[in-house]
């Protein structure tokens, strides 16, 4: 699992100074062989003195990109809210890229909008790097996605029922391969939490596309 830290320190309404720190990431295994390979590959430690770009600045990045190369995402997001959807709707011209997405906050969701069984749940939990990968390969399966992602976590102000603190969240990029990262951004603050869960989401995403990650 990778884990990186963000510490946000708020000098005036408005004002956000995060700091994260990122220990490491590796790419996780696909969906479909999520209970029986573990991914050995691991990024050197590093860390980045600022947070990443706003939704619009990063869905504008990435819209571009996935037009250039004729591709298509699909989106499941759940503390999220909608917001990783939203943003990538926004941009003009977002029918040539974006599928559909889905906030699934609960498993009736998970079994009406993704179409998830009982087998599929079989030793999973929600805000963790493995289901985060489920969902999003489910839901780029569904779409018939070049690209699907996955975002489950707390938004706040408390913890979740799983003992998971509020500012904690697993995101997903599923493609051929899968790549995961788990946040804990140490804030109880809902709405901020939920703007940073969307931007790390996207933020992983813009990573994988960049690195010429394959999505077939």
């Amino acid at each position: 699992m990778c884990l990186v830290d963000c510490h946000c320190q708020r000098r005036r309404l408005g004002e956000i100074r995060p700091q994260y720190t990122l220990l490491s990431r590796k790419p996780a295994p696909s969906s479909k062989d999520l209970h029986s390979s573990n991914s050995s590959i691991t990024v050197p430690s590093m860390s980045v003195s600022t947070a990443p770009p706003s939704l619009s600045v990063l869905a504008t990045r990435i819209g571009a990109t996935l037009r250039e190369r004729g591709q298509t995402v699909a989106v499941a997001e759940s503390a999220a809210g909608g917001l990783v959807s939203a943003a990538l709707l926004a941009i003009p011209g977002a029918s040539a890229f974006f599928l559909g997405g889905a906030v699934v906050y609960s498993r009736r969701a998970g079994k009406a909008l993704l179409g998830l069984t009982a087998t599929d749940l079989v030793g999973m939990q929600a805000e963790t790097e493995p289901y985060a990968i489920l969902v999003a390969g489910k839901m780029r399966e569904c779409l018939q996605a070049s690209w699907g992602l996955g975002e489950s976590g707390a938004a706040g102000p408390s913890g979740s029922q799983y003992g998971d603190a509020p500012g904690h969240v697993c995101v997903a990029v599923v493609g051929k391969t899968a790549t995961s990262r788990t946040i804990e951004t140490g804030d109880t603050d809902r709405p901020l939490n939920m703007d940073i869960f969307a931007r790390q989401l996207l933020h992983l995403f813009d990573e994988v596309l960049q690195a010429g990650g394959p999505c077939e």
